[in-house]
């Protein structure tokens, strides 16, 4: 049981993160325990027939942990909620951190460029295929929540979460097995609504960022029932560039999305002038870098 008590100071420092690398942990527990999650059985189905020839097993070796824990530095809660950015974190991790928590795992000691070569091959072949109606749920949940907590103020933010999850306005407790220190000592509280934790709850405890929780979206049962959010703008842009808007929702880099979405770079480059061409990114140069993100009328095409 996690019990956590909040001052109104932590309430205000809540925050609401769908994070990539949060849902290729997560979607790790759908292969492993497919009763539990039957929700996600058309997704699994997919990613059976893919594995065996996908070289995933070191990562899988991480992932399915006989004891059930799986490695916090994988979800770096603190980065920026892109691949790119949590790769990039997962690859600057303490080496005495990734060590650790690869032993108490039981996992074996994968390099840190392996790792996040493994990360990103699996999200490649099994995420980002379903990207666009994954990150199209978990919006939804956070507009839904943060509105609310316009109207009748920040303590609604934790209510009615998920069965697990108890608030009473002063303390939160989270019906899991992992410890935590009654109070956050000025730490954020991160939620994550993460599509593939359904139907149970996950928390991340440790980390610079603070503590978090993986916690289903409201709607997820009607996940794999429909077509993708991104089938009508697919029929409009094309489904590469509707592919490549879908994922602008934080800066992304020519080669960072040619990479996610396995384009040669000049191919990711036309694609992206088309959509700044139409208004629908902009790019922002960042040191030497030119990363693209969507406007407000990209925004409004993907909602």
């Amino acid at each position: 049981m996690i019990e956590v008590r909040f001052s109104p100071d932590d309430l205000s420092r809540v925050r609401f993160v769908h994070s990539p690398l949060a849902e290729l942990v997560a979607s790790s527990w759908a292969l492993r325990k497919p009763t539990k999650y039957w929700m996600h059985r058309p997704w699994r189905e997919r990613a059976e027939r893919l594995l065996p020839d996908a070289g995933l097993e070191p990562l899988l070796a991480v992932l399915r942990s006989s004891n059930g824990y799986v490695p916090d530095f994988l979800t770096p809660i603190g980065a920026a909620p892109n691949l790119a950015a949590e790769l990039r974190a997962v690859a600057g991790t303490d080496p005495s951190v990734v060590r650790r928590q690869l032993d108490r795992a039981g996992a074996p000691r994968l390099a840190p460029d392996e790792l996040v070569a493994q990360l990103h091959r699996y999200f490649t072949l099994l995420i980002a295929p379903d990207w666009p109606r994954l990150r199209a749920l978990a919006l939804a949940d956070i507009r839904r929540r943060t509105l609310l907590a316009a109207e009748q103020g920040g303590r609604i933010l934790l209510r009615e979460l998920h069965p697990l999850i108890r608030w009473d306005g002063a303390a939160l407790r989270v019906a899991v097995g992992t410890s935590l220190p009654a109070g956050l000592d000025g730490r954020p509280w991160t939620l994550l609504p993460t599509s593939f934790s359904g139907p149970t709850v996950h928390a991340i405890m440790e980390g610079d960022a603070g503590p978090a929780l993986c916690y289903p979206p409201s709607g997820l049962g009607g996940l794999w029932a429909s077509p993708p959010p991104s089938a009508a703008l697919a029929a409009l842009l094309g489904g590469t560039r509707a592919a490549a808007l879908a994922l602008l929702d934080a800066p992304l880099s020519t080669g960072e999305l040619a990479a996610m979405l396995g384009l040669a770079p000049a191919t990711a480059s036309h694609h992206l002038t088309t959509l700044r061409d139409n208004g629908l990114i902009v790019g922002v140069r960042q040191g030497r870098v030119v990363r693209y993100a969507r406007t407000v009328l990209g925004d409004q095409l993907v909602g």
